[in-house]
């Protein structure tokens, strides 16, 4: 991955951790890539491989589907509303959970996607949020798409 031409408009997380910006919306790194390949019906992939990933107030990410399971992990500071919206050809009715600190309030610390199910994050406050995704097996922008804009 080439390194990030940082512009006023680069959040300043996003320089410090020299993210990029990724294709559904906010801003993206992969941290670590497993050694082991593994056979998928789509070819050869790393066993799992993680990301960081940073939304800044008023951006979100796209609704979006990927061929395998993937974990998100809160980093903060902020809190993130993580939608599922089922696992047809388009994203439907959506079940939320939020990822953040305060487990009183229902937040959770971690959240699973299951593979070939429809997700979509936006910040659930006024801070931008840091997460980690980890994807197993290993993502490739061949196993993923984006919802259709109608």
């Amino acid at each position: 991955m080439s390194a990030i031409t940082a512009t006023p408009d680069t959040p300043a997380t996003a320089r410090r951790l020299g993210l990029e910006p990724h294709p559904e919306g906010g801003w993206f790194r992969r941290t670590w890539t497993a050694q082991h390949p593994i056979s998928t019906d789509n070819g050869q992939r790393p066993a799992a491989t993680c990301i960081h990933y940073l939304l800044t107030p008023g951006e979100h990410s796209a609704w979006h589907v990927v061929s395998s399971d993937e974990i998100w992990l809160w980093h903060g500071p902020g809190t993130l509303e993580l939608s599922l919206g089922g696992d047809g050809d388009q994203p439907g009715e959506a079940a939320r959970s939020i990822l953040g600190p305060d487990a009183a309030a229902g937040h959770v610390a971690q959240a699973v996607v299951p593979a070939g199910v429809w997700q979509a994050a936006r910040p659930a406050g006024a801070e931008e949020v840091l997460v980690s995704c980890v994807v197993s097996p290993g993502f490739s922008f061949d196993d993923w798409r984006l919802a259709s804009v109608n």
